[in-house]
């Protein structure tokens, strides 16, 4: 079932505009969460701010923003500094430019949503830009404000749609060229390099969501459900945590490793019996 929309405003490339909303395209509603209670009332217990110093809860009219430039030094931001800064129009995903779809990194990627066209007059618009830019091979690079932070954000085209990705700006990105530079460039064994693709062909298969099924959540719901039943007597049993793996204490053979690799591959051992 398609959830409300989240954002509602407009898409637009120099002088066309149509109407849009933006849904997430992900979801975590079905993930178990948990309150905090008081052990002895069974009361939920909640976060509060307080004075460092005092100890007393502090009123929403009395908390400000503030920058700290040094250690106990504070430089104090009123709401109206901080709305000089942001965007001019909060409603309109203005695209001024584009790039080629494959030059942005997958590190800047955030959190997706799904945009479509908000009624039957801007759809012809919408389809336009979207049809155009999968035939440049391009998205589009754009601004928009959500949850109240401005967000630099990328239009793709989707199906029948657009997805958008907010971007994590250049600073929150580390160059990876920091980690990546200690990696040793010599070229690998040719025949270990033939014997890794053989064992990559034969453990590839078609992407489903299945692979990425969370096994902790399916087993919070069973110790959930089990503890709802007034039938239930005994207390749940523990899940069986996974024994650590053993740090190896020796130089692993890499060729033998993966003879034995092969050895075991699926269909191996019929094909031995015959």
């Amino acid at each position: 079932m398609a959830v409300r929309p989240y954002w509602k405003g407009y898409l637009k490339l120099s002088l066309v505009t149509c109407a849009v909303t933006l849904s997430p395209a992900t979801t975590e509603g079905n993930r178990v969460r948990f309150h905090t209670l008081n052990r002895t009332t069974g009361d939920r217990i909640y976060t509060r701010y307080v004075d460092a110093e005092t100890g007393r809860t502090v009123d929403d009219d009395h908390q400000v923003k503030a920058y700290e430039k040094a250690e106990d030094e504070f430089v104090i931001l009123e709401d109206e500094e901080l709305d000089a800064v942001k965007l001019d129009s909060v409603r309109t995903i203005d695209i001024d430019e584009f790039v080629e779809a494959d030059t942005v990194e997958w590190t800047y990627f955030d959190t997706p949503y799904f945009v479509v066209p908000a009624d039957e007059v801007g759809e012809e618009a919408f389809s336009v830009i979207r049809e155009a830019m999968a035939e440049q091979n391009v998205v589009g690079i754009s601004r928009l404000v959500l949850g109240n932070r401005e967000r630099a954000v990328m239009l793709q085209p989707w199906d029948t749609g657009i997805l958008l990705w907010t971007l994590r700006f250049g600073d929150e990105v580390r160059d990876e060229d920091e980690y990546f530079e200690k990696v040793d460039e010599a070229k690998p064994d040719k025949e270990m390099l033939s014997m890794v693709e053989k064992i990559i062909e034969e453990r590839t298969a078609a992407w489903n969501k299945d692979m990425v099924k969370d096994p902790v959540q399916a087993k919070l719901k069973e110790i959930i459900k089990a503890k709802e039943s007034p039938k239930r007597k005994s207390k749940p049993a523990k899940a069986e945590a996974e024994a650590e793996p053993e740090a190896p204490t020796n130089v692993i053979n890499l060729m033998a490793a993966l003879k034995k690799s092969l050895e075991n591959r699926p269909g191996q051992q019929a094909k031995g019996g015959r």
